[in-house]
């Protein structure tokens, strides 16, 4: 990692019933396990902060390709989902969904070309590719 542009750092204890903090201070959370894992809900869980990080990493890489290609996709809103599976040995897997809104592309085409491209550049995507199963929608195709 001594070539990183850029390093988080942060510190969890008491895992999902815990708190988690990053050193500089700006994230500053509560961890809690949801209700439907048998928890209060009162705080933010993993998958929550995992489904911010990839939309918003997502939404950048979709302004840069779209400012490549001269197409407006700065103002792009995605809706992530983040899903944590049961598998059949009492273990648990991930699932993503990218929701891709490009409210100034028309063209169906275009839209998906640009998702498919993001999808290929995006560092969370590089990360999850083999590993968890990513579900994209561009303007409301499934691609």
């Amino acid at each position: 990692m001594s070539e990183a542009l850029y390093t988080a750092e942060a510190r969890v204890t008491g895992g999902r019933q815990g708190h988690g903090r990053t050193t500089d201070g700006r994230l500053d959370v509560d961890l809690r396990l949801p209700k439907e894992l048998g928890g209060d809900g009162a705080g933010t869980n993993p998958e929550q902060l995992f489904a911010v990080g990839y939309a918003a990493c997502f939404g950048a890489v979709l302004g840069m390709l779209g400012k490549r290609e001269k197409l407006q996709a700065d103002d792009a809103v995605i809706d992530a989902t983040v899903a944590l599976i049961p598998n059949e040995n009492g273990t648990f897997r991930l699932g993503a969904e990218l929701n891709v809104t490009l409210p100034s592309i028309d063209d169906a085409q275009r839209a998906a070309d640009l998702v498919r491209a993001a999808h290929q550049v995006c560092p969370y995507s590089s990360a999850t590719r083999g590993n968890i199963d990513v579900v994209l929608t561009a303007n409301g195709a499934r691609l």
